[in-house]
């Protein structure tokens, strides 16, 4: 007869103690596991929120300390993808329109109007307050000044005249190019009086002296397309041709026009005005043409009334010829992060950000509106007309 085999006292307490010591064990693991997991964002709450991601056209030394602010003010981490100069624009809108039906953006900083408006036809935007413009800056002439003035005229009587001599103030309307009978080079050194017209630049006194960035890109390509609306295509073509026949320097953005003209390897160029503000803070050799003052200014100086010096303002084509260029900020279809995004498309749009880009001379004015003397392009016809005019700007200038 077989007996029931009985487990002794010792045994039972020591199976105990180990199965209490397992679950302890278990359970310090999985605390330590959540501790791991959600220890950083108990510390820092601002961790475990969602993202924006932003493609920004703007420069990113003037756009990454705005959206630093952003970040600081909202807990919201802002993820960038930034574009070089050379495509400006261009390579984003590309890429939006090839993420169309995936999208990874929320929000478009651009730098130029065109190809917002353009994204937005093309429904790359969210349908209801797709998209906004703020503030300006804009299309200009630079000139080195070791090399070209801004034009030489005798004093008009009743003239306050500047600093220097009595009998003559420098102005940016007349003489033009080539230099006229009676110009003497004096006070000024020899230096060639500046074009009053986008006009002049195709003149044989500009040969090889020019730069400019590719017409195709950017805001060079925005400022082209609107010209051809200002002249009418005739004039435009022709205009075109003939630029591209007096050997520009064609070359990689607007700050690289800046240095070629500052080098004095070009001596008058086409760029943008906050280009040429920062070109001046790093002491180049440099002057913006404004063509409502009778002589040449600093990008970053401050508007001085009816004119320079108290001298009435004359207007020239180049003001004609000026185009005003936004900043613009959107939101994309189905962002991945709308509620972020909407946050970031009202900061943007906000004084205060306007009146840092200004302080930092990437804008000029806080305002998006064109006084009514430069350009105001009809942007249905124009983005109606664009692949045209791209392709006459492609078999004109790529050589």
């Amino acid at each position: 007869m077989s007996e029931n085999p009985t487990v002794s006292v010792p045994a039972q307490i020591f199976r105990g103690v180990r199965i209490a010591f397992g679950l302890i064990a278990g359970l310090l693991l999985l605390l330590f596991g959540l501790a791991m997991l959600f220890g950083p964002m108990l510390k820092n709450p601002k961790r475990g929120r969602p993202p924006v991601v932003v493609y920004a056209a703007q420069d990113q030394v003037y756009a990454e300390p705005i959206l630093r602010a952003f970040e600081q003010e909202t807990g919201i981490k802002v993820k960038t993808v930034f574009d070089s100069e050379a495509v400006k624009t261009v390579g984003l809108a590309n890429r939006l329109l090839a993420e169309r039906n995936h999208p990874q953006c929320d929000v478009f900083w651009g730098n130029e109007e065109m190809h917002t408006r353009q994204l937005a036809v093309q429904g790359v935007f969210r349908e209801t307050n797709a998209w906004a413009a703020f503030g300006y800056r804009s299309r200009r002439i630079v000139i080195n000044t070791n090399f070209v003035a801004a034009g030489i005229l005798p004093a008009v009587e009743g003239d306050i005249l500047p600093p220097g001599p009595a009998s003559e103030i420098s102005v940016a309307s007349k003489p033009p190019s080539p230099i006229p009978p009676g110009w003497k080079p004096g006070s000024t050194a020899g230096r060639m009086p500046a074009a009053t017209s986008l006009l002049e630049l195709t003149n044989e006194t500009w040969r090889g002296k020019v730069a400019l960035a590719f017409p195709q890109f950017g805001t060079t390509a925005t400022h082209f397309h609107a010209l051809r609306q200002l002249w009418g295509q005739d004039r435009w073509l022709a205009w075109c041709r003939a630029l591209a026949a007096n050997q520009p320097f064609i070359v990689d953005g607007n700050s690289v026009v800046v240095k070629f003209v500052a080098r004095g390897e070009a001596w008058i160029g086409l760029t943008d005005s906050d280009d040429i503000a920062a070109g001046q803070r790093e002491g180049l050799p440099i002057a913006m043409l404004d063509g409502r003052a009778r002589h040449s200014v600093r990008a970053d100086a401050l508007p001085d009334g009816d004119g320079a010096h108290g001298v009435t303002r004359p207007t020239t084509d180049l003001v004609a010829e000026t185009l005003l260029i936004p900043n613009t900020v959107a939101v994309i279809r189905n962002a991945p992060h709308p509620a972020n995004a909407q946050k970031l498309f009202e900061y943007l749009q906000g004084r205060e950000v306007a009146e840092k880009l200004v302080v930092a001379n990437a804008l000029e004015s806080e305002a998006a509106k064109t006084d009514g003397t430069t350009m105001k392009p009809d942007w249905e016809v124009l983005l109606r007309e664009l692949d045209t005019t791209t392709k006459q700007l492609n078999e004109i200038f790529l050589r």
